[in-house]
């Protein structure tokens, strides 16, 4: 009887309210190292049932505080993560720190709010957000259903230049930031634990799951060789399982789907051949390879391809 005076909007929300707290008793965290807590994303688009909760999201505890590296997918997912994170300790956070602007990353933001903490991203971070919000909050409200509520996009208060690396101490532990030239996107940041030697990527690195190109392939392969070079313990990426072993293996494999793609890109453009043939043939020896490859593979394409048939 109850359920006949409901309405269909009524039924929906009390539905997708269910899917959240579903969502929710499935959260935790895993320890990559001492003071190193990291939720792993599902590799899936965002959904209600998953609560946007499909980028790699987590904290760093110091002696003072702690630092938030990306908040989470959704509104739902940030209190869910801080709550894991209130479970290991109870000092306040003092940072969140976004590594770039995709939704999956940031829109937990406002979660954290009651600490009052300092938000900190690239130099581009501010005009990232402002020029795709409206655009994100679309999509995504439309995506997440309930889960979406209470999402915000909180622009950074404190940004990290090109070439200019900052330290921030969260009491004993320091955290050296970088922002660096246009990779995945223009405004990508790593977060370095110089204590652990733990290297939070962001998406500068994918593991399993197939990158997603929204700003340089040029950049994003020198960048990544970069990296390559660093003298790191533990790696959380912005997709994929955090460790050491995972990270070298995993940006080998990153390195040579980018490097792949390029140059057979480059090979058509150098034959004037079309974007359309580069879509239908480029990279396809790589399908078996990436979870979401049919997702997103040629967008990444068709993305390269009109990067590099200026060169």
């Amino acid at each position: 009887m109850l359920l006949r005076k409901l309405s269909p909007i009524t039924l929906v929300v009390s539905m997708l309210a269910s899917q959240v707290a579903c969502a929710a008793e499935d959260y935790s965290v895993q320890k990559v190292t001492d003071g190193v807590f990291y939720h792993q994303g599902v590799h899936e688009d965002a959904t209600p049932e998953n609560i946007g909760a499909i980028a790699n999201v987590g904290f760093i505890i110091g002696e003072d505080c702690v630092a938030v590296v990306d908040s989470g997918g959704s509104f739902a997912e940030g209190q869910q993560l801080k709550q894991a994170l209130k479970r290991q300790t109870n000092k306040p956070v003092c940072f969140v720190i976004n590594t770039h602007v995709h939704p999956d990353h940031v829109l937990g933001n406002a979660a954290f709010t009651e600490f009052n903490p300092i938000y900190i991203g690239h130099e581009k971070l501010p005009a990232a957000m402002d020029s795709r919000k409206d655009f994100f909050d679309r999509v995504f409200s439309e995506s997440l259903g309930a889960a979406y509520i209470g999402s915000e996009f909180i622009t950074p208060t404190q940004t990290v230049s090109i070439g200019s690396p900052i330290t921030i101490d969260l009491g004993n532990r320091e955290l050296e930031l970088t922002a660096y030239t246009t990779s995945h996107t223009d405004h990508d940041l790593t977060v370095f634990d110089k204590s652990s030697k733990t290297l939070w990527t962001g998406d500068l690195l994918f593991i399993d799951r197939i990158p997603a190109l929204d700003g340089s392939i040029n950049g994003w392969i020198e960048n990544l060789t970069q990296l390559k070079n660093k003298d790191i313990e533990y790696a959380v990426p912005g997709h994929g399982p955090a460790g050491k072993d995972s990270y070298q293996v995993g940006l080998s494999e990153h390195l040579n789907y980018l490097v792949t793609i390029r140059e057979q890109i480059r090979a058509i453009i150098n034959d004037f051949g079309t974007i359309e043939e580069a879509t239908s043939t480029v990279g396809l020896d790589q399908q078996d390879k990436w979870l979401l490859f049919e997702h997103y593979h040629r967008r990444n394409v068709t993305a390269a391809f009109v990067e590099l048939e200026w060169e």
